[in-house]
């Protein structure tokens, strides 16, 4: 914990530097983007900077995520501000490529400079912290390339010292799990079918209202693939006959329990960071 509490000293004198102008966080209401806000509104308190919180409003990110950075951008201060977008049919996505990630964000963040320019703001941030530096993350490419800032990141600060600080903070999602995009649940190049993603969320959900934690359906045609955490099998096995008449419900033909476990890019197996 102690390193952890110079590493948030570090991000507060970096916020400080920062925040002698106006400040947009590309928000999604989780725990990364939420400490960075958090820390960008400690420091334009100082110096009376507005920090604008920048959340795109997609149907590929499970259903309440904008509910929730709605709630967390008015318990930090900052204006937010919504930007309707279709990945699927603007950032050619459709087919789900290897560099889906890089596509995507790539169109998000150009759409978020846009808007900052036209705000005048000159300092746009994003969460992308030091273990996202070590896995198959292509669109940290994207952000590269249009010059995002990614504070998180420079001061190899890391996902559990992310979560320890956001508690510290007392910011509520500290201990939210990740919610990454709907296509992740799906094998490169399967068509992405905004039905079927939705039946994706749906069946999560359920799950999550069982009380698990880190919930992924991936879908192989009509073969759900569920993970939970280890520790949550015995919870799930529980409720199988639930669960399976649920999943069936929504149009999968066979339902599995996947026993490795959960585990973040499980679809990336095969492919060099």
């Amino acid at each position: 914990m102690e390193q952890t509490m110079e590493k948030k000293e570090e991000l507060c004198a970096l916020m400080d530097e920062l925040a002698v102008t106006d400040l947009m966080v590309a928000f999604s209401g989780g725990v990364d983007s939420s400490l960075l806000l958090k820390a960008a509104c400690d420091s334009a308190k100082k110096t009376g900077k507005t920090v604008y919180a920048a959340t795109v409003h997609t149907r590929l990110h499970p259903a309440g995520d904008m509910e929730v950075a709605k709630r967390v951008a008015g318990e930090m201060g900052a204006v937010h501000i919504v930007l309707p977008i279709d990945e699927l049919e603007e950032a050619g996505i459709r087919d789900n490529p290897v560099d889906r990630c890089y596509l995507c964000k790539k169109f998000l963040f150009q759409k978020m400079k846009r808007e900052a320019q036209k705000l005048g703001v000159p300092i746009l941030l994003e969460g992308t912290n030091e273990d996202d530096l070590h896995v198959y993350r292509p669109g940290i490419r994207a952000i590269r390339e249009l010059g995002i800032t990614s504070p998180l990141a420079a001061l190899g600060i890391t996902k559990n010292q992310v979560r320890e600080m956001a508690a510290t903070y007392g910011i509520s999602v500290s201990e939210r799990p990740s919610a990454p995009c709907l296509a992740t649940r799906f094998p490169y190049g399967t068509r992405l079918d905004m039905a079927v993603m939705e039946k994706v969320d749906e069946g999560e959900g359920f799950l999550k209202n069982l009380g698990l934690y880190n919930v992924r359906i991936r879908v192989h045609g009509n073969v759900a693939r569920i993970e939970v955490d280890e520790a949550d099998m015995p919870a799930l096995m529980a409720h199988r006959q639930d669960i399976v008449k649920t999943l069936e419900a929504l149009g999968f033909v066979y339902v599995t329990l996947d026993l490795k476990g959960f585990r973040s890019g499980s679809m990336d197996v095969g492919i060099s960071p």
